[in-house]
């Protein structure tokens, strides 16, 4: 597995306790993210390098760079069609131009709530901010970022802009024994650190 990865306990000395924060495991030039499957997608997507076959192009999928949160909505791979954890390794360039083109899912009093509907009727990306969670799926106040993706972004998404998918499944199955006999100690994650674009 080609993700560095790091003790859970080490690495929250050094996150943000409140606040938005994108907490991601990148470097110079690419940024990892994290979805959930049902075996005849994940499978799919390993062995040919794009998202087909069952991977449904007409609804909105959505992509989390923060590892924690996804464990939380997969169930730490043990949910019903979300058994196979995918990394996707992108280029940092394209997740910054998602994020610019990002829509907020809820209304902001920033603008009129009839501009927004509209922005939201004609963005292809949705921007979430969810409360973070712990290894046992305990809300935290900090925030962690999804993005919905749908029509010209999920497109370049699923057939063009991965560098890689790795299977992250039995990496998750293994951890998911530390995270349900409380053993923290021992439990290890992908190394997060918070991410600020380069369009900021």
């Amino acid at each position: 597995m080609n993700i560095e990865t790091q003790a859970y306990l080490k690495q929250i000395e050094n996150w943000p306790k409140t606040g938005k924060h994108i907490l991601a495991n990148y470097d110079d030039e690419t940024i990892i993210v994290y979805q959930a499957y049902r075996p005849s997608i994940g499978h799919f997507a390993l062995k040919n390098g794009y998202f087909g076959g069952d991977f449904k192009y007409t609804r909105m999928s959505w992509i989390k760079p923060n590892f924690l949160w996804m464990m939380y909505r997969s169930g730490w791979g043990t949910k019903e069609g979300q058994e196979i954890i995918l990394a996707i390794r992108l280029r940092r360039e394209f997740f910054d131009e998602l994020l610019s083109l990002a829509v907020p899912s809820k209304y902001s009093m920033n603008e009129t709530q009839g501009a927004w509907k509209e922005k939201i009727k004609t963005s292809s990306v949705r921007l979430q901010w969810d409360p973070d969670h712990n290894p046992i799926g305990e809300k935290v106040e900090r925030r962690a970022i999804q993005l919905g993706l749908r029509d010209n972004a999920l497109e370049s998404y699923g057939k063009k802009e991965a560098i890689e998918i790795i299977n992250m499944s039995d990496f998750v199955a293994e951890q998911r024994e530390y995270q349900k006999d409380l053993s923290f100690d021992k439990l290890h994650i992908p190394r997060e650190r918070v991410y600020l674009p380069d369009n900021i």
